[in-house]
């Protein structure tokens, strides 16, 4: 876990793939074609936790959808990369944008179309329900299910390496 804790401590991005890890990968659509998605509420307080402390949030998913830029927009993350079939396309699109290098940055998926970009970036996240080989390349893998609680793993984990988390648990009594 030391390893994990240095390398977190370095960590200036957090990106995130949606379906299976900031929800539990469920796909919901209405008659009309409407998709819904459920989110965690613990998941979007610990990532605007963690945009306080000074750690940008992003987005690679594959997939559009105006219910994600509604998420998105509403826990102030404006680097939102949707559509994104080959999300390598996106990760170094993000990187030139927010001029990082790729061990600057961690990554949090939860199946092999994630793989290309946990494998470029310094810290690779598998959520607990992760698709095996997702799990054997990822350098951490959070003790929650996808949309149930990973990101706050995360989130928390990151606030533990940069020395910040009893700070801000604190904050609230």
């Amino acid at each position: 876990m030391k390893d994990i804790i240095e390398k977190a401590s370095e960590i200036k991005l957090l990106i995130f793939d949606v379906d299976g890890v900031l929800t539990d990968g469920s796909l919901f659509f209405g008659d009309d074609g409407q998709e819904y998605k459920a989110f965690h509420s613990q998941d979007g307080h610990g990532i605007k936790m963690l945009q306080k402390h000074g750690v940008r949030c992003a987005i690679i998913t594959g997939r559009t959808s105006k219910v994600v830029e509604h998420r998105m927009r509403n826990l102030g993350i404006d680097l939102l990369y949707q559509g994104q079939e080959n999300k390598l396309e996106g990760f170094a699109d993000l990187l030139a944008q927010v001029q990082l290098q790729p061990e600057q940055v961690a990554y949090v998926g939860d199946d092999v179309v994630d793989l290309p970009v946990m494998r470029k970036v310094g810290l690779a996240i598998a959520v607990q329900d992760a698709h095996p080989w997702v799990v054997r390349h990822a350098h951490w893998q959070t003790p929650r299910c996808g949309g149930r609680g990973a990101a706050r793993d995360v989130c928390e984990m990151l606030l533990e390496a940069h020395g910040v988390l009893q700070q801000e648990l604190e904050s609230y009594l």
